[in-house]
């Protein structure tokens, strides 16, 4: 990173404030949230500090009974009475949290298509989070070894294989846990694309301010994330901020918008956020599995599931394409909802 141009937009930020100029100053240094850090200073711009975000950042659960659901998937394909027993974990996690944590009993899980950026939506966020992202996009076409950043080339594809995995796995018990065939839901395009994002959140010298990441949901059908063991991850439940503690060998998976959607509210994505801490960095990697938005499905649409609606269980959602979809979601910013705009 350069650091004399993290200092010439400290320099800005003393002058009279212009939140537009300074938007367009931290921009143009390409240095990121990290640029920042590296240049020294000890306060934080005006354009990241979230008043509203902030107020509430002390609400984390602290009831010990309240956390989020863990699901053990180990011999769900093995043993049909276990897999049943998880199929209704599953069912209720993702009805009522719409978040799990999945455990793992292995040490091998670590055993444009590229892009870096700060803040996605910069320009139309109430405030700038504290956050760079690395955005690579894994399915449906991999990208070539010489698209991906040579320190984690590797690393990547080889992740990238083992959570389409998962996902896959997942996906199934999702559709059973729905009452519709195992393959439905991948057979509907749930699987056919994988974005992962690599977030990188610099210590914060004053993280009482900012946010990580603001409260928002996801866009796409499903995440699983792996996280370190720094935490801050919260998930809004019964509105309630409640920890997503770290646990090791174990990833977090929720529910997105599009399988809300899809489900007719049986599912649910919830709000959930990432707080910063003086602490770090914090380091995750979140895998979406989405449709891929191409020239050859771009008029594909997705409404409530047919098998699941009846006159007692009407339709909530119109039809909508993947396409509009994200578009209003990415027009919008994070900090509110998606999914009421498509309601009949």
């Amino acid at each position: 990173m350069v650091v004399n141009e993290g200092s010439e937009f400290q320099a800005e930020i003393n002058s009279a404030y212009d939140r537009s100029s300074e938007l367009k100053a931290f921009d143009e240094t390409k240095a990121g949230v990290k640029g920042l850090v590296d240049s020294g200073l000890t306060t934080i711009p005006r354009i990241f500090i979230d008043h509203q975000q902030t107020l509430d950042k002390k609400s984390g659960s602290t009831d010990a009974h309240l956390s989020v659901p863990i699901i053990d998937l180990q011999g769900v394909n093995e043993d049909s009475t276990l897999r049943g027993k998880v199929i209704e974990l599953v069912r209720d996690a993702s009805e009522k949290w719409g978040f799990f944590q999945k455990e793992f009993y292995t040490r091998d899980i670590y055993s444009r298509k590229t892009v870096y950026l700060s803040n996605f939506d910069l320009y139309k966020s109430q405030a700038a989070n504290w956050r760079d992202t690395l955005a690579l996009v894994m399915a449906p076409n991999s990208p070539a070894a010489e698209e991906l950043p040579s320190i984690c080339r590797d690393i990547v594809m080889d992740y990238s294989k083992k959570v389409m995995t998962l996902g896959l796995t997942l996906f199934e018990l999702l559709s059973e846990a729905l009452g519709v065939s195992p393959s439905h839901l991948t057979d509907i395009g749930c699987t056919e694309g994988l974005l992962l994002l690599g977030h990188y959140y610099p210590q914060c010298p004053e993280p009482a301010l900012t946010m990580g990441l603001g409260h928002h949901t996801d866009s796409d059908f499903m995440t699983i994330l792996l996280q370190d063991q720094i935490g801050g991850l919260q998930v809004l439940h019964d509105d309630q901020w409640v920890d997503v503690p770290p646990i090791p060998g174990a990833l977090v998976v929720n529910i997105g918008d599009l399988l809300q959607l899809i489900s007719n509210d049986k599912f649910k994505s919830v709000n959930h956020r990432v707080l910063v801490n003086g602490a770090g960095p914090r380091i995750s990697l979140a895998s979406f599995f989405r449709t891929q938005v191409n020239a050859g499905n771009a008029s594909r649409v997705y409404g409530p599931i047919k098998e699941l609606l009846s006159d007692e269980n009407p339709p909530i959602y119109r039809e909508t394409s993947v396409k509009d979809y994200l578009s209003h979601y990415y027009s919008k910013g994070l900090d509110s909802s998606s999914l009421s705009r498509f309601k009949l």
